[in-house]
């Protein structure tokens, strides 16, 4: 997700062109069926199978951890929490199809006891049952759910982002996964913990 003759005769159309482009034009996401738009969070761009590997490294992830993937796109993240660690893992998103995809997925590769999906804004959910949450939104649905993630989660809760921040809020840790045949070349992972570090007042 992640995820343009007379003078007046032509501005005009060139402008009311240029504001009707689609999103993933805006936010320089690839087009076709793998950029499909989640309304307003992210473009739904998947994460390449070696960055959600880095990303439950990062995080920790247990056996007994509750996972909550925000806008979970073709449940990739959450099937292969469920499938690498044994954890439980809910994964919300607003797009039925890539729910049913992910469901799909899940029951495939054997995890579906472990896992569920939720049709549901990232927006409105009460993070307080997650010790790890995993992002791939846009910079500004990250800064978006920053009050909520901060006064939701529990002490010692892992929240991990990737490619963006969470603005002046300190990560823990930084990682790099690079892919030279990849969409992006390099991809940045960043790791919170809850109580570690906090935003400058």
């Amino acid at each position: 997700m992640k995820h343009r003759l007379g003078a007046s005769r032509v501005i005009i159309p060139l402008v009311i062109s240029v504001l009707l482009l689609p999103s993933a034009v805006w936010f320089g996401t690839p087009s076709g069926p793998k950029a499909q738009v989640k309304e307003e969070l992210a473009p739904f761009v998947p994460s390449p199978q070696s960055v959600v590997d880095t990303m439950l490294r990062l995080a920790e992830v247990k056996k007994d951890d509750v996972l909550y993937d925000l806008g979970s796109g073709d449940g990739r993240i959450v099937i292969t929490a469920a499938k690498k660690y044994g954890a439980r893992a809910v994964g919300f998103e607003i797009d039925a199809s890539l729910i049913a995809e992910s469901r799909d997925t899940a029951r495939k590769e054997g995890v579906a006891h472990l896992v569920e999906f939720r049709k549901q804004d990232a927006m409105t959910v009460n993070l307080a049952p997650a010790t790890v949450v995993t992002l791939y939104l846009l910079p500004e649905s990250n800064i978006a759910l920053r009050p909520r993630i901060l006064s939701q989660l529990r002490p010692g809760a892992r929240v991990v982002s990737h490619d963006y921040h969470m603005g002046d809020w300190p990560p823990v840790k930084v990682e790099e996964v690079r892919e030279p045949d990849g969409i992006h070349q390099v991809h940045t992972i960043y790791m919170w913990r809850i109580g570690a570090t906090r935003p400058p007042k």
